[in-house]
C-alpha cells in the first residue's frame, strides 16, 4: 500500500483519555482494549492511538463479495494491517452474517443475549433497527457526532437530514446513515441504430415515445424482414418501479410527476403513498394499449430487473431504462448484432410537460453503536479516512491499496486488474476489507463524469477512474447529474408501522396483481379505482395515518441542531 506521511496534521498532538469513561460497570474489566470492554487508558498521539485499540464490528458479507487474496482474511488483510499500523485502531469481525437474512438473524440472536452484540452494528433493516433501539442496547449518539464527527463529514451529513429518521425516537439519535450520498439517476438506452434507418429522434414526450416504440415493432428496424423485434422492455416481477434497473417508473411519473408509484412521496404537506395516485389508471390504460399493440414484452409481469434486459442485449427489444452503468450489461449487443449501436437519453418528460421522476437512495443502512462503547472519537477518525477515497485525498488518493483496487503500471494509474503489474482476476474492493459494505461517495448522481465533460483534468482517484469508463458509460452519467432534480428518496424511510406490519403483504400483493391484470387486458380499467377503495378499506388508509403520525412525531425535535449538523 502506498503510504503518504502523516495521518494528521503535523500540527495535530492530542492526548485523549478515550477509555474507561463512563465505560459499564457490568463489563468485562480487562486490559485487552478489546471492543467496547475496553478500560486501559490509551493516548491518541499523531493522529495514532497508543496502545492500540479494537474496535468490534457486525458484517453482512455474501459470497458476491468476492475471495481474499492469498493469506489475507477477514480480520487479517491489507485494510485492518492499515488501520492498526497508521492509526492503531484494530477492527475486528466478531458477528458475521453470510447475507441479509442470516445476518439478521444472527443479531436478533445477539439482541437475545445468545451473542455479544459489537461496537459497531451496521443495520440495513428498519424493523430491526426499531427492535434494537427499543432494546435500550444502542446508544444515543447525539453529542458524540456534534463532538468527534470531522468537520468534512458534518458537511456531508449536512445535505441529509431525513437520511437520520429511521434512528430518530424521542428527540434522541440512536445511529447514523451509512455513507449517505444521492445515487446515481436513470437514462434511457435505446437503439440508435434502429433510429437512424427509420429516421427518428430519441423520443423526449409520451407521444413521442409511443412513435418511436410503434415504430421498432411495426418496421423492422433490424432490416431482417421478420417482425421479430419490440420497442420497450421492463420488468414488472416485483412491482413497476425497480429504482434501478429495466425500470418503467417513467411511464408512470409522466402521469403522475411526483407521487411515483411504490413510494411514499410528499404531497402538498401529507406523505401518500404514490400507488393509489389518480394519474396511474391514465398510465395503465397506456401501458394496456401498448402491450395489446406488442410494444412490451408478453411476459413483462414474470421478469425479474435482470431478467428484462437479455431482449434488449440479444438485439429484440429497442428501448430499456436503468441506471447509466447497465450500459454495460446490455453492450454485447454492439457486438453481437452487426450495425448496433446504443445511445443514451434522458428520460422523457411527463404529459403536463413537468419532467418524469424516480427513486433513489439517500444511504444504505444505518450504522448502530453498542451502549457501551466508549471510543467514537476512534471511530470517527476510522470513518474519515475511508472516505479519502471519495475525496481523492490522502493514504487513499486513487483507492484503498495499490495492488487490489488499483495499480500503477509504468507510471500510469489503472483500475483494470488484468494490467496491474500482478494481474488479477477482479479488483480488491474495500466492502470486503472494512464495515462499509460499499465505498463511500460523494460523487452524487455522476458529479465527476460531470466535471470531466466540462474540462477538469484527471488528477486525482475518482477522476481518473471516472474517466477510464466508455464514451456512452460517460455520457450516462453526465445525463444523470444533469437531471438530478429527477431523483427523489423515498420519503418514508422508517420502521414498518402497527398496520403494515400485518396488512402491508396483502396490500402489495393486490395491488401487483391488479396492476398486471389490466396491463394484460384481464381487467377493465376501472378496475384501478375498485383497487384504490379496497387498498384504503383494507388498512391502507389507516396505515397513511400512521405514517404522517411518524413523519411528524420525527421531525418535532430540531436533532440536527442537537448534533451540530445545521
Amino acid at each position: 500500500m502506498k503510504k503518504t506521511v502523516g495521518i494528521l496534521s503535523a500540527a495535530v498532538l492530542m492526548t485523549v483519555a478515550i477509555a474507561g469513561c463512563g465505560a459499564d460497570s457490568g463489563s468485562n474489566n480487562n486490559n485487552s482494549n478489546k471492543g467496547s470492554d475496553s478500560s486501559a487508558e490509551v493516548t491518541l498521539k499523531d493522529g495514532k492511538y497508543d496502545p492500540p485499540i479494537t474496535i468490534t464490528i457486525a458484517k453482512q458479507q455474501d459470497e458476491n463479495a468476492g475471495k481474499y487474496l492469498e493469506g489475507e482474511s477477514l480480520n487479517d488483510n491489507v485494510l485492518t494491517r492499515w488501520g492498526e499500523q497508521n492509526l492503531g485502531i484494530k477492527i475486528e469481525t466478531t458477528l458475521l452474517g453470510s447475507d441479509g437474512g442470516n445476518y439478521n438473524t444472527k443479531l436478533r440472536l445477539a439482541l437475545s443475549g445468545s451473542e455479544k452484540l459489537p461496537d459497531l452494528i451496521p443495520i440495513y433493516d428498519t424493523t430491526l433497527a426499531n427492535d434494537l433501539i427499543q432494546s435500550g442496547q444502542v446508544k444515543d449518539i447525539a453529542e458524540d457526532i456534534k463532538k468527534y464527527m470531522p468537520d468534512r463529514l458534518k458537511e456531508i451529513y449536512k445535505q441529509f437530514p431525513a437520511s437520520f429518521n429511521p434512528v430518530i425516537q424521542d428527540g434522541k439519535v440512536y445511529g447514523m446513515p451509512i455513507s449517505p450520498n444521492l445515487s446515481e439517476g436513470e437514462v434511457m438506452l435505446i437503439r440508435q441504430d434502429w433510429l437512424d434507418k427509420l429516421h427518428l429522434k430519441a423520443p423526449t414526450t409520451i407521444d413521442e415515445f409511443e412513435k418511436v416504440i410503434a415504430a421498432f415493432t411495426n418496421d423492422d428496424p433490424d432490416g431482417n424482414g421478420k417482425k421479430d423485434t419490440y420497442g420497450f422492455t421492463f420488468s414488472g416481477k416485483d412491482g413497476y418501479n425497480t429504482g434501478w434497473v429495466s425500470d418503467p417508473i417513467m411511464i408512470f411519473s409522466a402521469y403522475t410527476g411526483k407521487n411515483i408509484v411504490g413510494q411514499w412521496n410528499m404531497d402538498n404537506g401529507k406523505l401518500t403513498y404514490g400507488s393509489i395516485a389518480s394519474g396511474n389508471k391514465e398510465a395503465l390504460a397506456k401501458l394496456r394499449d401498448w402491450y395489446t399493440k406488442g410494444y412490451l414484452n408478453k411476459e413483462l409481469a414474470t421478469l425479474a430487473a435482470w431478467d428484462a434486459l437479455a431482449d434488449f442485449t440479444e438485439g429484440k427489444a429497442g428501448i430499456i431504462v436503468g441506471n447509466p452503468w447497465m450500459y454495460d450489461s446490455v453492450k454485447d449487443v454492439e457486438k453481437n448484432v452487426k450495425g448496433a449501436k446504443i445511445a443514451v437519453a434522458p428520460t422523457i418528460n411527463g404529459v403536463s410537460g413537468e419532467r418524469t421522476y424516480q427513486t433513489k437512495q439517500y444511504n444504505d443502512g444505518v450504522f448502530m453503536f453498542n451502549k457501551n462503547f466508549n471510543n467514537m472519537e476512534a471511530f470517527f477518525l476510522y470513518y474519515d479516512k475511508l472516505y479519502d477515497a471519495a475525496f481523492g485525498t490522502g493514504d487513499f488518493k486513487y483507492g484503498y491499496a495499490q495492488g487490489y483496487d488499483y495499480d500503477i503500471v509504468d507510471g500510469q494509474v489503472t483500475y483494470d486488474p488484468a494490467k496491474f503489474n500482478k494481474p488479477l482476476e477482479a479488483l480488491q474492493m474495500v466492502g470486503k476489507m472494512a464495515f462499509t459494505k460499499n465505498t463511500p461517495s460523494v460523487d452524487g448522481p455522476g458529479k465527476s463524469f460531470y466535471d470531466l465533460a466540462n474540462g477538469t483534468k484527471p488528477d486525482n482517484g475518482v477522476l481518473i477512474r471516472a474517466d477510464a469508463f466508455s464514451p456512452t458509460f460517460k455520457e450516462g452519467y453526465v445525463i444523470s447529474y444533469e437531471e438530478r432534480e429527477s431523483l427523489l428518496p423515498p420519503a418514508f424511510n422508517g420502521a414498518p408501522t402497527k398496520t403494515m406490519q400485518t396488512n402491508w403483504e396483502q396490500l402489495n400483493t393486490m395491488e401487483k396483481e391488479t396492476y398486471t391484470k389490466i396491463i394484460y387486458g384481464k381487467e377493465p380499467i376501472e378496475a384501478f379505482d375498485e383497487f384504490v377503495k379496497q387498498w384504503n378499506a383494507k388498512g391502507g388508509e389507516e396505515i397513511i395515518k400512521e405514517i404522517n403520525d411518524w413523519y411528524s412525531n420525527a421531525s418535532k425535535v430540531d436533532v440536527m441542531s442537537k448534533m451540530g449538523l445545521n
